[in-house]
């Protein structure tokens, strides 16, 4: 989802890294191994896409 909305705007993940303050392979890892982000760091992520965060609480389906 990271991955995507990234290429949809046309930016690099150096390009992502830069404005982050972080370095490219922290953007990598963060776009195929989306494991334990900031909350923080995901809303900075889509502000610099010019995108929105929202989380949503939903209930869990029952199998």
């Amino acid at each position: 989802m990271l991955k995507q909305a990234r290429v949809e705007v046309g930016l690099t993940q150096e390009e992502i890294a830069q404005r982050l303050h972080t370095k490219k392979s922290a953007i990598s890892r963060m776009e195929n191994h989306a494991q334990d982000i900031k909350l923080s760091t995901l809303q900075n992520f889509a502000h610099i896409l010019g995108k929105k965060l929202r989380v949503q609480l939903v209930q869990k389906t029952q199998l």
